[in-house]
């Protein structure tokens, strides 16, 4: 996290938004309550999905480019970060479009380019199928 608290409590923004803005909606309990108490099909699910990652990782976009570097806040990986590249993969896995995220895009090729992030893969887990 930065010294300065007014950068802290923008990349706790970041984090936030992404960890209680984005991320419940995409939930398994969240989608299953769709199919199962709306009849929402898979397509419709992966819409609603689609809709709701790509708003919010569109506000990540503009919340991260003032004070990005190579990563969401200058040239060391935090926690927006953290929060970001799972985010990321999550939108891949309903075809969401990312092309109006070139800041993202970037930050997450930095992170990926990273041991600690590479170790964190769900593919690198014991238990990954």
């Amino acid at each position: 996290m930065p010294d300065n608290p007014l950068d802290r409590a923008h990349v706790r923004g970041i984090a936030f938004t992404i960890a209680c803005d984005i991320h419940p909606l995409q939930n398994v309990r969240v989608l299953q309550y769709l199919k199962r108490n709306f009849a929402a099909s898979q397509e419709q699910t992966d819409d609603w999905y689609r809709h709701w990652v790509g708003q919010g990782l569109l506000a990540i976009e503009q919340m991260v480019k003032p004070k990005s570097g190579m990563f969401c806040f200058g040239d060391k990986p935090g926690l927006a970060d953290v929060c970001l590249v799972p985010q990321m993969a999550n939108a891949r896995l309903v075809n969401t479009d990312l092309s109006q995220m070139p800041t993202l895009l970037r930050i997450e090729s930095n992170c990926h380019a990273l041991d600690a992030f590479q170790r964190a893969a769900p593919s690198a887990q014991p238990d990954a199928e």
